[in-house]
């Protein structure tokens, strides 16, 4: 790999990481400005990391619609972002079962039982967001699935989603509690890194014969 690219990558990664620790900072000490300038800025800076490693256009697409649903729940349209990060999963979904590693029933059984326990312990505080809100699931379930049958890294990254988007599940149904917002970004931001780099990073051994 060409130095200069790998600097550069580099970089871009470190703002991402940089923007990560502001948000999630920002979320815990509630400081209204810098949670939503960062918020909207880390996966934009996950998408220029991602074009600096080639990443495959479908996970690029994913990338920017996941910051399209970021903006837009930040305006308080819940079911637009909802949509937003939809578009985002068919995309990983696609990408994923593209190259998919070995696949395991066990690992469907058990992120099936998780995504039924979820909806229904939380579904009956749901109210009219009860249907998409397990739709949308469902298929954030699949993400999880199909990027775990990928290899472990972005089968990690997938349930570091899933875990995020479950934190949120439960402040839509009246279940907050304190340190839940900082942990629904901190498992954010490591879940989407670690889909991408899971589809991007080549080995250590691949990237040293390079150099």
């Amino acid at each position: 790999m060409n130095l200069g690219r790998l600097a550069r990558g580099r970089r871009r990664l470190t703002a991402f990481w940089g923007a990560t620790v502001v948000q999630v900072a920002a979320v815990a000490f509630d400081v209204k400005i810098l949670k939503q300038a960062s918020k909207v800025s880390l996966m934009p800076l996950l998408w220029t990391w991602s074009r600096s490693q080639d990443a495959p256009p479908l996970l690029q697409a994913a990338l920017l619609a996941s910051a399209a649903g970021d903006l837009l729940l930040e305006t308080d349209l819940q079911l637009a972002g909802m949509a937003a990060f939809a578009a985002a999963h068919a995309c990983y979904l696609a990408v994923f079962l593209a190259n998919p590693g070995q696949r395991s029933v066990r690992v469907v059984a058990a992120y099936a039982a998780l995504w039924a326990a979820l909806v229904a312990v939380l579904a009956p505080s749901l109210g009219s967001q009860r249907v998409p809100v397990a739709a949308y699931a469902l298929l954030l379930t699949a993400t999880a699935i199909a990027s775990r049958w990928h290899n472990p890294r972005s089968g990690l990254g997938g349930t570091f989603f899933l875990v995020s988007d479950a934190l949120i599940a439960l402040r839509l149904a009246g279940r907050d509690f304190p340190g839940r917002g900082a942990l629904c970004m901190s498992t954010y931001s490591v879940g989407q890194y670690l889909l991408t780099s899971g589809l991007v990073e080549k080995p250590v051994e691949h990237s040293r014969a390079e150099l």
